[in-house]
């Protein structure tokens, strides 16, 4: 099974970039992964919301093949305890995708395409964070997961 992670702008702040660094060094050990950064859409001032989720939903679509298990963080989505998110991670590690692919959209969410094409929506909170923060706790939360998957001592219950 392959992770990707398709991201929809940059992290514009190091201390950011450092701690994800992080964490993805750490998860390295654990899964095999691919990120992609889609750049932020041009012109986003000059364009409705609509159109600028389509614009973003052009970009994302071109990553996601027909065969992958594709999950949306989104605030609609259902939230888990990092116990049961481990759960759900060591579920999908075993079903016959090839490829998991998690998408965080920009700041108006997904277009309905998108919504139509994904297989799962999960959320990280009820509060709002900005994708810089929503990268940095998603990854935080896979690394955990495969520490409790795994039965390692970083998750204390």
């Amino acid at each position: 099974m392959k992770f990707i992670f398709i991201l929809t702008g940059k992290t514009n702040q190091q201390v950011f970039d450092k701690i994800i660094a992080d964490y993805l060094g750490r998860l390295k050990h654990y899964i095999n992964y691919e990120m992609i950064v889609i750049p932020e859409v041009k012109n986003a001032k000059n364009i409705s919301i609509s159109e600028h989720k389509e614009r973003e939903a052009d970009a994302i679509i071109k990553y996601i093949d027909n065969q992958d298990d594709v999950i949306l963080l989104d605030e609609k989505g259902k939230q888990f305890s990092s116990v049961k998110f481990a759960e759900f991670i060591d579920k999908k590690c075993m079903s016959t995708y090839k490829r998991i692919v998690f998408v965080v959209g920009g700041p108006f969410g997904f277009s309905n395409r998108i919504y139509e094409r994904a297989n799962g929506l999960i959320s990280m909170s009820a509060m709002t964070f900005s994708h810089q923060m929503i990268r940095l706790i998603f990854f935080e939360q896979l690394y955990r997961a495969m520490t409790i998957i795994k039965g390692e001592k970083y998750h204390h219950e």
